[in-house]
């Protein structure tokens, strides 16, 4: 487990149960379960907005849930989780490099192909108008024949870097389960010191 950044801030969130922490379909014990979609959702997007990243999650429960024997796998359950996904990004990036790759292939092909033809029509045509409109559309195709690789390389790469990044520090991230406090009355103005959102079954 890595240590907290200085000046992170914990991720807080409050269920009333365990369960809905985890998907409610999946039959693996707890510490396999995938994480709630909602859940995944929260936690990412506080922690992809914290520049220091999060120091940990904190999850506020009823203090008879806290006792429940699950609740010893709950940290391991949520590491395991997004260290899950970040070899799902891993995957995905990969085969995202192989797709690109063979695309430059075909796009470089296919710009060979198009200057050599152009040139061939040029020298067919003559210096007329119909010469230069097939010379400059070839010489168009084969650029845009380009487009799809150049886009990955250049681009499409770096927000599956960032969210990786982000999931592999959650995969660290130490989870702390914190009895709730009781209900507060209707009309009450007391403050939650937790965090106010709260995922509903």
């Amino acid at each position: 487990m890595s240590p907290a950044t200085p000046g992170a801030r914990a991720i807080e969130l409050r269920v009333h149960d365990i369960g809905q922490l985890f998907h409610s379909l999946d039959p693996l014990p707890y510490r396999e379960r995938d994480l709630d979609e909602r859940v995944e959702e929260y936690v990412v997007g506080w922690a992809g907005e914290m520049p220091h990243g999060p120091s940990e999650i904190v999850i506020h429960l009823p203090a008879e849930q806290c006792a429940r024997e699950e609740a010893a796998h709950v940290g391991d359950a949520i590491r395991n989780y997004f260290a899950y996904r970040a070899k799902v990004l891993g995957w995905e990036l990969r085969e995202l490099f192989r797709v690109g790759r063979s695309s430059l292939a075909v796009g470089i092909a296919v710009l060979v192909t198009s200057v050599v033809v152009a040139r061939a029509l040029g020298d067919l045509f003559g210096p007329g108008d119909l010469g230069r409109i097939s010379e400059e559309g070839l010489i168009i195709l084969g650029w845009v024949a380009n487009w799809r690789p150049v886009q990955i390389f250049l681009y499409d790469w770096q927000p599956l870097v960032r969210k990786r990044r982000l999931y592999r520090r959650l995969a660290t991230i130490g989870v702390k389960l914190a009895p709730a406090p009781p209900a507060i009355a209707p009309g009450a103005t007391e403050h939650d010191p937790a965090n106010e959102q709260r995922i509903r079954s």
